[in-house]
Formats: C-alpha cells, structure tokens, sequence
C-alpha cells in the first residue's frame, strides 16, 4: 500500500515538473508561438533577447511613472499673457536627470572633446570653441561679476552647480554626446567592445556614434575590428561558418537609449510631482510649486521657516537678510542643495531655469493632441535616397552657424549624415504628410482655415501682415546683423524654444511650475541651464504588482 502511495505522488511530482517546465520554456521564448521554430539555435537564425527584463535606470537618471495631469494651471498670472491656458494632458512614463547638468558633467563632455577633436588642429579648433559655455553672460555693466567670468565654470568650488552660458543648440549637443558615451561604456560592460577602447583606441578617425552602429556597424570606430570584436562575448558560428552575434542591435536590448532634452509637457509634470496631492484617482487641490503647501519657506517642525528654493526676493534681495533668513544663494547654488519633489527631482524651482525640447507659440494645441504633447518635430533619416548610410569624415564636418556668427558643430566625424524625410515616408499617410512641422496649427494666419497658399494677389499685398510670428531674420553665414525695422509683431520664430522654472535671477512668481518663457535658441544666459530626459521602453510602471483602487 505504501509502495503505491509513494508511486502515486512520484506521478504527481513528475506531471507538475513537466507542466511548469513547458510554461517556463513557453515564458523563456526558445521557441518561436508563430512558427514554433527555435530562437537563438546555435545554428543560426533568428537571434532575440528572451531574457530581457526591464530597462535599466541610465546614470544620473531617476523613474518618472506618467500618468494624467493639468498642464498651463497657474495660480496666478499677472503678465496677464494668455499664453497657459489650462489644458488635460497625458504623459508616458519617462527618465529624468535628477540634477541639473552640472559644471563638472559638462567639463568631462569638454575634455572629450579636447582629446578627441584637439582644437590645436586647424580642422578642429572650431569644434571646441563652439561647444565651450559662454561665460561672459556674468557681465553686468553696473556691477563686479569678473570673478563668475573667470572662475564659475572651472573652478573646483562651482563644480557641483548647474552650469549656465549653454545655449539651447548646445545643450542638445551635450545630450547627444551623452548618449553616445553611456551607450559605449554599456558595449563594453557587456562584451560587445572592446574593454577600455574610449580611452585606447579613441580618435576623430575612430569613435563610437549609435546611429553609426545601428546602420552601419563595421563603420564604428573607424572600422578597427580589434575593437569592435575585441569585447569578452562569445561569438556563434552558425552552420555555414557565419558570425551571428558579433554585434548588439536593437533585437538584444543592449543598446542604451538617448539621452534627450524633456518636452515642456514631460517637465511641467515632472516638476509639479503631484503624486503627493493624489487621492484615489483624483487630485485634491492645486499646486503652487514643485512642493506641498502654499508658502516658499518649509512648515516642517525641523527645519521651519528654510527657504525650500533660491530665488530673488525683491528688490536687490537675492537671498533674503545673512543667517536664518536666508536661502543660501546669491546666484546659483550647489544642486541638491534643497530637498526633492515627490519623484526625488531637485532643483524643479530656483538655481536656474531649465531648456526644453519645445519650439515656443502662445498655444498649445491640445485639441490635436492630449498625448506626449510636443511641437518641434522635424523628422529625418539616415538612409540617404540610394538606400545607403553616408558617415562624416573628418573634412565633411558639419557646424551650425548662428545669428552671432559664432559656429557649433551638429556632424562630427564618425556620425551618420542625416536628410528629412521625403515622400517615400509620406506618401498616402494621415498622421504627417512632411518633415518639419514645427508651424502646424500654431495659430497663425497660415493655420487658419481660410488661408489661401495659392492666392497670388493675397500675397502681394504688402500693406497687411501676413505673419503673427514675424521675429527678427538676421543675416548668418558670419556675417553680423541688427533688427532695423519697427513693424515686428512678435518676437516668436521657428528658432525660439521654450524654458521652464524660475531661477536664482526670477522672481517668486515664476517658480510655478507651469509658468512658460521663451528664448532664441542659440543664444544664453546666466540664469538658464537644463537637465535631460530619457524615453521609457515596455511597461508604464516599475512594479509589476496590480494596483489597489
């Protein structure tokens, strides 16, 4: 009777060992659910990263689960400009710097610069002076600033403050760059490149882009297998005697994505961090700043009466009176310096206020869009017309030259040529019908549904404006120019981005969070610095648990 007892449950451990075992091949995905041929197979084939598990949190960078929120809602508008109306949008959960770039973050992207690109040759000298920050923005004709000129940027006492003097056009560079050095380091982590190669084997002939690899692989680093196969993976020989895996793509989850500038939407929610305020499925009450209550001082019994940002107080009070008063600053102060919103983001008010990736209009248009709202889009490719990849030498570099004549390099060697996108894409589509659309539906004349593009006779109308957005157009291409006319209507172009926050340098009033400016984009300031984003990829929340209603 035992013996059959003992048979039975054998049974039954052994059916249930093969059942959990099927779902655990089912779940690992060594076989495919469409043709039920086998993943990853030694021989060859189709070749996926099963295994993958989550994306991981970048450096620098802290979770931001998105969600529903109120974007434009300010409490209060003196300026009286119209240009934040209230308006219900959505945002995907996303990556944000926990800091603002600091002096010593943008100082390693310098000297990377400095070594790759020395600026003693000729051909490169114009790739470090256009990334270097402006740091004659401390200039004040009536006061003593001299010292932030010399020193702010460089000097080990600021290395920890957000850097300023970085124009719009730079920060984006930064961002870029960023990407690409954190996307190299993780090639190496996971045997992909070869261990050490941005220091070793890292010139303006050979670097790393991920545009570059993704394309175009055995161009990466100039083409130097020794680097490019030289990582501790293993590589898969298939039946034919083939290499399989010599290099990640975007299938093997191993490519870091792109560091970025925030959207204003992304920013505005992310400062305002209104997880705190959440009750149930609805919001109580309204925000003034990126922290609870409706005072700039902390209420809490440690450290009551602090000022919980540094901003300017009033007039010639930029701090508030030496001691218990005061804020801590005088102009920018070290990042962390004040305690983090609900997310654990520093710095969302005060310190300095912060670029985004949006083109600036007065509207935000969100009867066309309440999801991921972002205007500036201008798409484009890689592939050229021929279906190849063109990449950048060393004489093909590419600069942007802007209003001031000064010139900052958006190709360098080793990056892939980029073209808009043309009919091919947009033939027959319904979601975009072209590459730059930064002008649709912003609320000028051309928007309206009465426009006519073809009306000849509308058009040579000089005495009516045609433009609402009629900003200045001064000459480039080196040569300098000032704004002569006296019928401009507005200061807005396609070159105008948004920033967000208040700074060392603004009022109480602009620390809202949903309060909006504008600035040329190529252009900077001792008040305006910024922070990067990154996409999230796969679930919209960390936890895997079901949330409680």
């Amino acid at each position: 009777m035992k013996n059959i007892i003992t048979l039975r449950l054998l049974l039954v451990v052994a059916l249930f060992t093969s059942l959990t075992g099927c779902k655990k091949s089912s779940r690992s995905g060594n076989s495919s659910r469409g043709t039920g041929w086998q993943i990853n197979a030694k021989q060859g084939g189709f070749q996926y990263n099963t295994n993958f598990k989550d994306q991981e949190t970048a450096p620098g960078l802290v979770f931001v689960e998105g969600g529903t929120y109120t974007m434009g809602k300010v409490q209060d508008d003196v300026m009286h400009d119209w240009n934040n109306s209230p308006n219900q949008q959505h945002v995907q959960s996303f990556y944000m710097d926990e800091t603002e770039v600091t002096n010593l973050m943008y100082l390693e992207y310098l000297d990377w610069i400095k070594r790759v690109y020395p600026p003693t040759e000729d051909n490169f000298k114009k790739i470090y002076s256009g990334a270097v920050p402006d740091t004659l923005v401390w200039r004040n004709r009536l006061g003593y600033s001299e010292m932030m000129v010399e020193n702010y940027l460089r000097h080990p006492a600021f290395r920890n403050y957000p850097v300023v003097g970085v124009s719009w056009i730079q920060a984006v560079e930064y961002a870029n760059w960023r990407s690409d050095r954190v996307a190299e380091k993780g090639l190496q982590e996971k045997g992909y490149l070869k261990r050490d190669s941005n220091l070793t084997d890292t010139s303006a002939e050979s670097n790393f882009n991920i545009d570059t690899y993704i394309n175009a692989p055995t161009s990466t680093f100039g083409g130097n297998e020794d680097v490019l196969k030289g990582g501790k993976r293993k590589i898969k020989i298939d039946s034919e005697g083939n290499e399989i895996n010599v290099y990640a793509n975007r299938e093997t989850g191993a490519i870091q994505l792109k560091y970025r500038l925030p959207t204003e939407s992304e920013w505005e929610y992310a400062a305002l961090g209104n997880t705190e305020l959440r009750n149930y499925n609805t919001y109580r009450g309204r925000k003034k700043y990126p922290w609870d209550g409706q005072y700039s001082r902390s209420g809490d019994r440690k450290n009551r009466g602090d000022q919980l940002a540094n901003f300017k107080q009033g007039k010639g009070d930029y701090g508030g009176i030496a001691g218990w008063s005061d804020d801590g600053a005088d102009i920018t102060n070290e990042v962390m310096s004040y305690g983090a919103n609900d997310f654990g983001i520093y710095d969302m008010a005060g310190n300095v206020a912060e670029w985004v990736a949006d083109v600036y209009r007065p509207v935000v248009d969100d009867e066309f869009s309440d999801f991921g709202y972002y205007r500036g889009n201008v798409y484009t490719k890689n592939l050229l017309d021929n279906g190849t990849v063109q990449v950048i030498g060393i004489d093909d570099i590419q600069y942007d030259t802007l209003t001031n004549g000064r010139l900052v390099a958006n190709g360098l060697p080793g990056q892939l040529v980029k073209v808009a996108v043309d009919s091919a894409e947009t033939y027959l589509r319904t979601n975009f019908d072209k590459s730059n659309n930064i002008n649709y539906r912003d609320g000028d004349r051309a928007s309206s549904r009465t426009f006519d593009d073809f009306d000849d006779e509308e058009s040579t109308n000089e005495s009516e404006t045609f433009d609402m957005y009629n900003s200045p157009v001064l000459k480039k291409d080196g040569v300098l120019a000032y704004d002569e006319s006296n019928d401009r209507t507005s200061l807005i172009n396609d070159e105008v981005r948004v920033y967000k926050g208040g700074s060392w340098k603004d009022r109480e009033y602009w620390l809202d969070p949903a309060q909006r400016r504008y600035y040329p984009q190529d252009m900077a300031t001792d008040y305006i610095g910024f922070r990067c984003a990154m996409s999230r990829v796969g679930s919209k929340s960390l936890s895997k648990k079901k949330k409680k209603n």
